[in-house]
Formats: C-alpha cells, structure tokens, sequence
C-alpha cells in the first residue's frame, strides 16, 4: 500500500479548497482543508493558543497555501512556519493565479518549497507527493544511521570498560598474591638455599 502523506491546505476559496482537496486525495493524501492562514496556524497550534482549532496528533508532511488571502497572505504564513522551531522543516508550496516574479523570489528565498500557478495540475500534486516521499525515505535512512552510529559507539565504550575491568581485577589478584604472608614465607625460605648453593 501507498504511503499516506497529510497535506494542509489552506485557500480561502472555498472552490479552489476543494479542488486541491479532489487532487491530493486522487494521490493518495490525507487532506486537512482550511479557510485562511490563521485557521492554519490554530491548527498548527502557532496562534498563541494552547489549542483553538484542536489538533488531531496528525503528522503534517506538506503544506499548501494560496498567496493572496485576506488577514493573512500565504507569503505571511510561510515566514510564521519557517520562524518555528518546531515546524520549520515543513516542507511549504505557494500557489497563486498571478504570475509575479518579484513575488514568487521573494517566496522562494522565504523558503517555500515551491511557487505552484493556478489552476493546480494532478500531475503538480503527484510530482510534489513524490518528493515529499524521498525527503521522508532519507530522514528515515539519516536517522537509521545516527542510531546505528550510537550504538556502535556504546559498544565499543562497554568493551573498553570490560576490558579495563578485566585488567584492574588481574593487577589487584596479583598485588593481593604477591603481599600474602606464604609468599613472604616462600620468598625468606629460598633466600638461604641460594646462600647454600654458593657457599657449597
């Protein structure tokens, strides 16, 4: 089965909404549909609040938001998401029916992923489904590495530490042996034999 990624998407038509909405659920999404940058960011829960729209424990994979919205622009709601510590690595695309360079750079150097040109294609959902799924499959793989790293790294530390044990615990047999009374003994007894040997 497809991996499942969760879009929002945030237009304040309420056509376009369910256009978008028609697309990503064609490619497999889960869609979450919101009126403007606000609902999104009470979504979210970057709005202030501790939880105004109720989030439902959803992972969001991408979000999608139109440009020009009243209150709050798509451009507005990038740089509220990008400035989040916590939500900055969403991956985030703009659409909008207007074909603005200075606006689309702007976006772009914002850190929108893309700048998507209304109407919005099947064929743009699918490619940017797709890049999101590379994106998840190699944080997967760093992840799996660093873990794999730290464990090789605790390995090793609780070798070493074994081994230093092992040879604090031979030195110490060995200081014990060799400060015992019957080694003393043994030693005072051969001392006079090797006088003997010479003498004789």
């Amino acid at each position: 089965m497809a991996q499942e990624l969760h879009v929002l998407a945030v237009d304040d038509s309420h056509v376009d909404r369910k256009v978008i909405e028609r697309l990503l659920k064609i490619s497999c999404c889960k869609v979450t549909a919101v009126e403007s940058g606000t609902r999104a960011l009470q979504y979210l829960g970057l709005d202030g609040e501790k939880s105004s729209m109720g989030i439902d424990g959803l992972k969001v994979n991408l979000i999608l938001t139109d440009y020009s919205m009243p209150g709050m622009t798509g451009y507005e709601l990038l740089k509220k998401i990008k400035e989040s510590s916590v939500l900055s690595k969403i991956p985030v695309v703009i659409m909008s029916s207007e074909k603005i360079l200075p606006r689309i750079d702007r976006c772009l150097e914002e850190g929108a992923e893309e700048f998507l040109l209304k109407p919005v294609k099947l064929s743009d959902v699918k490619r940017l489904r797709d890049f999101i799924l590379r994106g998840e499959e190699d944080d997967n793989k760093e992840t799996e590495k660093n873990i794999k790293q730290v464990c090789s790294r605790k390995r090793k530390f609780q070798d070493y530490s074994t081994t230093q044990s092992m040879l604090s615990t031979v030195v110490t047999a060995h200081v014990i042996e060799s400060s015992s009374p019957e080694s003393s003994a043994s030693s005072e007894s051969q001392q006079p034999l090797s006088k003997q040997s010479k003498i004789g």
